[in-house]
């Protein structure tokens, strides 16, 4: 979440591309068995709760989503009556994307359009319906395969907030600790220059909200807060029967003098949530936004907190390497995540709710997106996938106009509504929706669908280990994803230009006991991929050529040695 508001402006808001791959193929035979599973920490579940290891989830912004009721604003029986678009419950669908999970942005009681000043934690927004509305949704998802995950924001509270009401009009309030309180005006730093500390309009006194005054930051350092919001949590997930939460503005949930972010005390409550979530619910899944992109700062947050992380600077390259055609970036983000991280606990995306849509990042270009959306979705962990990213949305700042209403057909409103949306849409709704899309095999809709249910169909892809390769060619990535029982190597063009001839040379020695051989799996465009060979002795790799924007997943097997 970057939703801050400031003085005078109410929305300001901080194929094949060879390969010199550096494969290991040892990882055939033994799959890398070493780097799989585990979960590099004490307090997780096992294996067969994590249901996060195996699939993509699906960020949706209900207001934006399908309206069921006219008004103009997106709901949950609206987004109930669209859940076969996202996952029909067959996996041989052609119509659904075959996403696992969705991600609801959020859902409490709001006093603004984005939701991220709670004003009730325990209870669904009126806009968007009630709470057995929201039951109704969870037990439809959860028959076709979806689990639901809601946004979650434990770092501030509304300003209206009957908690903060009773803090700011009573000194006496057995609220007043749950905020923090100065006499006088802090000389305190902020993170991206905003004021942090804001005028109370009752008393000659001053307030901590790091994000916008409307969001006055709750005080962890009273235990109360935290048994409330762990209440709240709990809630959530017994009450309500979701299957986990996204976890908002994490890094500056505890401050330490003129450090906001990062502290040891915000370790330590995430540490407790993590641990009493994982407890009451051990098939749930936490997800947690640290938008810092170093991978030295997000390895701080392993190995006992939260189960997962967004890859932030994962997603920028992989952004960057479409837009630019330059893979360096990319290959070492890829390489230092899977260094650096537990397997399978850090979630590659391309852009989210906050940030301009990958499509106008793009310029429009829609091969960029396609090899976008392939070097993604092959990467381990749970792929997260933001609405209308699929179909090619554009928009950027500000915020409201990244996060307008879905584009399903031509028809009035896009096929959104039936009254006036919230929300003016996209100027090129009209041609660019997802009835436009569906029946044609070559658009960016199909395309990620069938991506997705080529993902969904390789235990490889959707949890197998990952041993990042280097490349002879500046704009081709490679990587292998593994298992005990399979191994695919994936190759990417990001150059506006075909890249012909590769070779590769492998970073292990061959495997004993038979030869090496390579089957296609798959390819986009369809015929783009050409003369991939893999040496006998398992020592070289080659391709005669990968088109631009390629994308191509080969089997790696061992064929026996006969004597």
């Amino acid at each position: 979440m970057r939703e801050i508001r400031t003085a005078g402006d109410s929305r300001a808001k901080v194929p094949l591309a060879l390969i010199t791959a550096v494969l290991a193929p040892v990882c055939i035979a033994i799959a890398c068995s070493s780097n799989t599973l585990s979960m590099g920490g004490a307090g997780q579940p096992d294996r067969t709760t994590q249901w996060w290891r195996d699939g993509v989830c699906y960020e949706v912004f209900v207001r934006s989503f399908t309206d069921a009721d006219g008004d103009g604003v997106g709901d949950l029986p609206g987004l109930t009556s669209r859940l076969d678009y996202i996952n029909d419950g067959n996996p041989t669908s052609r119509t659904s994307l075959g996403a696992k999970c969705i991600w609801l942005m959020p859902i409490d009681k709001s006093v603004s359009y984005h939701g991220y000043d709670v004003s009730d934690y325990y209870h669904v927004d009126p806009h968007y319906g009630t709470d057995e509305d929201f039951r109704t949704l969870v037990r439809e998802a959860h028959r076709r395969g979806i689990h639901v995950i809601v946004d979650f924001v434990p770092n501030h509270s509304s300003s209206e907030h009957p908690f903060f009401q009773a803090a700011l009009h009573d000194p006496a309030s057995p609220y007043r600790s749950w905020y923090r309180w100065s006499s006088a005006k802090p000389e305190q730093p902020s993170t991206w220059g905003q004021v942090v500390w804001h005028k109370s309009l009752v008393r000659d006194e001053y307030y901590y909200g790091l994000f916008w005054g409307g969001m006055p930051d709750l005080n962890y350092e009273t235990p109360a807060v935290l048994e409330e919001m762990q209440k709240v949590a709990a809630h959530w997930l017994k009450d309500m029967h979701a299957d986990g939460f996204r976890f908002d503005a994490i890094p500056y949930l505890v401050e330490d003098g003129d450090q906001l972010a990062h502290t040891r005390g915000t370790h330590d409550v995430l540490r407790q949530f993590g641990s009493r979530i994982r407890s009451a619910a051990p098939g749930s899944f936490t997800i947690g936004e640290m938008s810092d992109g170093s991978a030295q700062v997000l390895a701080t947050y392993y190995p006992d907190q939260l189960d997962a992380y967004f890859a932030f600077g994962v997603a920028g390259t992989t952004v960057e390497a479409a837009r630019t055609g330059r893979a360096a970036a990319f290959n070492q983000a890829i390489r230092e995540a899977n260094a650096t991280f537990p397997a399978g606990r850090w979630a590659p995306f391309l852009t989210n709710h906050d940030q301009p849509r990958v499509m106008t990042v793009l310029g429009g270009d829609a091969a960029r997106a396609r090899v976008a959306a392939s070097a993604m979705l092959m990467l381990p962990g749970m792929p997260f996938v933001y609405y209308g990213e699929e179909i090619g949305m554009i928009g950027t700042k500000p915020d409201e106009t990244i996060r307008t209403p879905m584009q399903w057909s031509a028809e009035p409103n896009g096929g959104f509504t039936r009254g006036t949306a919230w929300e003016s849409l996209q100027p090129d709704w009209m041609t660019k929706n997802v009835a436009a899309q569906d029946g044609d095999p070559g658009s960016l809709l199909n395309h990620y669908r069938r991506l997705i249910h080529f993902r969904n169909a390789h235990a490889a892809l959707s949890g197998g280990s990952l041993a990042v390769g280097t490349t002879s060619d500046a704009a081709s990535a490679a990587f292998v994803r593994a298992t005990s029982g399979e191994t695919i190597l994936i190759a990417l063009n990001f150059g506006d230009r075909a890249i012909r001839r590769f070779e590769a040379t492998l970073s292990s020695t061959a495997a004993s006991g038979g030869a090496y051989r390579l089957e296609a799996l798959y390819a986009d465009p369809a015929n783009g991929c050409d003369g991939g060979a893999i040496s006998t002795d398992g020592k070289s790799f080659t391709l005669s050529s990968i088109a631009a924007h390629g994308f191509c997943a080969f089997r790696l097997s061992i064929e026996p040695k006969i004597n």
